[in-house]
């Protein structure tokens, strides 16, 4: 199922598979990678496997692996909510659920947990998904390896004239990407752009329960709604590079990959204060606030509005990130586990 729809997770495997298939082609021990049919092939059948996600059903990939003594390199795409406090009350609940269950119904958290644990690998798209692998979830730092995604080169070439040219907004304008959902408080942004008389401009689809969350955005002055755009289209990029400043999703798996292509695209993003990032020298483009502080919000958009930062300087940020770099990454990842598989069978 995992590619019936076109998000952030599914355009980071592809783009894996791309690079890696590019790097072997010039390597001298060259990395076949193949999408796994688990219909058609059994597991034992490769090497090792990567799994990305912990969540939708793929810790059972995980099991199967293990039973059946196949590494495992994951990328669970951890939410950085995830802390010390979190994790122990996440525990205590599934010690509750197993006592009224007599141990037959395991909760979401027990089985990203096991998943974790199971893994030869792990690789945390940031310093900020590491800590919270390990605080949450009690993981050892030492499994852990700390890999950050790469970004569409054609991101760091875009500008708004396409966006410009198609919807006819000619100004400055503010721009969410993700799914329509109250999960993502689009609706509060939007009134507070309203207040501002800043157009917002929304990149998702809602989903059925959703629709009249959709009625109500739509009906907020200043609000565009695109539907969804391709990952990989012209438009996606031409309407991140046209944006004056970018709002953040919520904590789902799409969220980071939004934040870099906003950078790459040249739009500073507002963040929220407790929001961790690894970006240490990119203050600039990365503006914190209260997100819960309506005046503090405005404000800050206000000021990106008057003194906006370098396009090029805040896609210096995020310019070396190139998939040609994960997949020489990845590939050391997989010879370090190859190496460990070895060892384990002398």
């Amino acid at each position: 199922m995992l590619f019936e729809r076109d998000d952030g997770v599914q355009r980071q495997v592809r783009e894996t598979i791309r690079a890696l298939a590019q790097l072997g082609a010039h390597a001298e021990s060259p990395i076949k990678v193949e999408v796994i049919n688990p219909h058609a092939v059994r597991l034992d059948e490769f090497d090792l496997i990567h799994v990305f996600s912990a969540t939708q059903g793929n810790h059972r990939l995980v099991d199967l692996a293990a039973e059946q003594g196949v590494p495992v390199v994951l990328t669970p795409l951890i939410s950085p909510g995830w802390d010390r406090a979190s994790g122990s009350s996440a525990r205590a609940g599934d010690h509750r659920l197993g006592n009224l269950t007599a141990g037959n119904v395991q909760s979401g958290y027990a089985r990203t947990r096991r998943a974790l644990q199971q893994a030869s690998l792990i690789v945390a798209l940031g310093e900020a998904e590491k800590q919270a692998i390990g605080a949450g979830f009690l993981i050892e730092d030492a499994k852990v390896r700390v890999l950050p995604n790469g970004v569409d080169p054609a991101l760091l070439a875009a500008d708004g004239e396409l966006f410009r040219k198609r919807t006819g907004i000619g100004g400055p304008y503010a721009l969410m990407a993700g799914p329509i959902s109250p999960y993502q408080d689009q609706l509060a942004m939007a009134h507070a752009m309203a207040a501002l008389s800043l157009p917002l401009v929304l990149v998702g689809e809602a989903g059925e329960r959703d629709q009249d969350y959709l009625r109500q955005l739509r009906a907020v002055r200043g609000v565009t709604c695109l539907g969804a755009l391709r990952q990989d289209g012209p438009m996606l990029a031409s309407t991140y590079a046209a944006a004056s400043v970018f709002l953040p999703p919520g904590e789902g798996q799409g969220a980071l990959l939004a934040v870099l292509d906003a950078l790459a695209a040249g739009t500073p993003v507002l963040m929220a204060h407790d929001t961790p990032s690894s970006m240490a020298a990119g203050g600039f483009a990365l503006v914190r606030v209260d997100w819960n502080d309506t005046d503090a919000l405005q404000r800050a958009v206000l000021r990106l509005l008057v003194s906006p930062p370098p396009r090029e300087q805040v896609r210096a940020l995020v310019r070396g990130c190139s998939w040609e770099r994960v997949a020489r990454q990845l590939a050391a990842c997989y010879a370090e586990v190859g190496a460990l598989r070895q060892a384990a069978l002398v």
